[in-house]
């Protein structure tokens, strides 16, 4: 018989009225003229900013690509919590996600609902406001590469389909990346950015604890051919949530007066297999740990696929 653990000792959402930034978070608006000629994003976060072709240009183009990458990760998030975080909380909210669960745990997944779509309405938001006070328009954004690309983990499996997409957000949701860590304390940044992250990082921090526990209670459900196959996914789904948007990438270099031929040559230096893997190594590390500690790689030939694409040390 397989163990079915609780979510009833998950208190993160208890103070959820009061402390959530849709309910107690003031509207973040720029207003400092001076700020705006701040970074609009970190450079050590933005592997092609630091090619040394990029380096030898002129500052206003620097400050371009700059701009468009705060632009393009404002835009993902916009799509992102909406189009993938809460089509499958959703499902757990209305009880449509084919596993048992106690009323609190659905209650706290509306209550993510809520969280997600704010934050895809203040990302939204602050790039407006940037765009017209820095005289820099965002470039057009596609998030059907990413979106296609994700949802092809699983696609041979039409039956697990809601499964698979109650995986991806537990993958995304238990991820540590540097912008939601770095960019709130870097005073070098626009100020409007800076409080942005952080008021994001803060309902993360719930999400994080939230999803953790909420795998634990998954894989309890699952039966084992079933867990056998989660743990085919689950690499897979990390390596698509991390994997660099080169497109945006490519598209402000070469609008910035890049020639293709250049532009390849940044992209491809820039972000090289090897230091892109060890990038999601980092970011996925307490992710990887948490499925080791749940059982995941108990399954035989998980840890060779989790080393196949690089997610163990």
């Amino acid at each position: 018989m397989i163990e079915r653990p609780t979510m009833d000792t998950v208190k993160a959402f208890d103070a959820w009225y009061e402390r959530a930034g849709v309910r107690s978070g003031p509207r973040r608006v720029h207003t400092d003229d001076d700020d705006i000629n701040k970074g609009f994003f970190p450079d050590r976060l933005v592997p092609h900013l630091s090619h040394p072709l990029v380096l030898a240009t002129e500052a206003p183009v620097q400050r371009y690509l700059q701009a468009q990458h705060l632009f393009q990760w404002l835009n993902f998030t916009a799509h992102f919590e909406v189009a993938v975080v809460s089509r499958a909380t959703q499902r757990i909210a209305d009880g449509t996600s084919g596993l048992e669960l106690p009323n609190r745990v659905r209650l706290d997944g509306y209550k993510i609902c809520v969280d997600e779509a704010y934050h895809s309405l203040y990302s939204l938001d602050v790039l407006v406001q940037l765009e017209e006070r820095a005289g820099i328009a965002a470039l057009p954004y596609d998030f059907g590469r990413f979106i296609t690309a994700l949802d092809s983990v699983g696609d041979r499996t039409p039956d697990h389909r809601v499964l698979v997409q109650l995986l991806q957000v537990v993958v995304f949701e238990t991820l540590i990346t540097s912008i939601l860590v770095d960019i709130p304390n870097d005073t070098s940044v626009i100020t409007v950015v800076r409080d942005t992250v952080r008021d994001h990082a803060i309902d993360e921090g719930r999400h994080h604890a939230y999803f953790s526990s909420f795998f634990e209670h998954l894989w309890g459900q699952l039966d084992g051919a079933t867990r056998t196959m989660v743990a085919t996914y689950l690499p897979k789904l990390i390596i698509h949530s991390l994997q660099p948007a080169t497109a945006p990438a490519t598209a402000a270099l070469i609008k910035s007066g890049f020639t293709a031929e250049a532009t390849g040559t940044i992209v491809a230096e820039s972000y090289n297999r090897q230091a892109v893997t060890e990038s999601i190594r980092f970011a996925s590390a307490k992710t990887v740990a948490l499925f080791e500690r749940i059982g995941v790689l108990d399954i035989p030939g998980a840890p060779e696929q989790f080393a196949a694409e690089g997610l163990l040390p």
